[in-house]
């Protein structure tokens, strides 16, 4: 990896009351923890981007690849075209919905195209079975997207209770299954894109 890259930790669920932007903290700050990387790490919430439901008229496909931040109708597309550009890879930290991934997440891949194509991706889930149903369905959609999602993922499980204590029992229950060792397995596995690439 000749130059540092920018990797964007996606927060994926934008309901009240998530446990998703611990969840990927947690996720961040053990790949911040890894010594031989300098890559910058950033989280990026997609409650804060506060997308609407999709409402631009031209496909994202259409755009022109070159430059295509400038030819959205909206502005909230352009900021998003703007931000999404700005990183060279993703990790994607998301719960399990109804077997699949949350709408704010599907809302949010769908929006763009050129920006997301050829990046690396990386999946982390979490649930009371480790959110693993979610995985295949955003693998899919990372693909159509033309995303080079890696082929390892990490599922993290999740306990009910109050937040202080359920934080303190599923970073105890993580710790137990060797999580810190796998997301930096996972992460290895993102950096590895660039190295084969070059």
């Amino acid at each position: 990896m000749a130059t540092s890259k920018s990797i964007a930790v996606i927060i994926s669920s934008t309901r009240p009351h998530r446990i998703n932007p611990f969840v990927a903290g947690y996720v961040a700050s053990v790949i911040q923890s890894v010594p031989q990387t300098t890559a910058n790490v950033e989280l990026l919430d997609l409650a804060t981007v506060n997308l609407p439901l999709y409402n631009e008229p031209a496909v994202p496909g259409d755009i022109p690849v070159d430059d295509p931040t400038p030819h959205y109708q909206y502005e909230h597309t352009r900021a998003w075209s703007t931000l999404v550009r700005k990183y060279d890879g993703f990790v994607f930290v998301t719960p399990q919905y109804n077997w699949s991934i949350p709408s704010s997440l599907k809302n949010a891949l769908d929006y763009v195209f050129h920006e997301w194509s050829g990046k690396p991706a990386a999946i982390v889930t979490y649930g009371f079975r480790g959110g693993v149903k979610a995985e295949p369905h955003l693998r899919d959609v990372l693909k159509g997207l033309r995303m080079n999602p890696v082929e390892s993922t990490v599922a993290l499980k999740i306990v009910k209770g109050e937040p202080e204590e359920r934080e303190r029992l599923m970073k105890e229950l993580w710790q137990n299954d060797g999580a810190e060792e796998k997301i930096k397995a996972l992460f290895a596995n993102l950096l590895n894109f660039w190295e084969i690439k070059n």
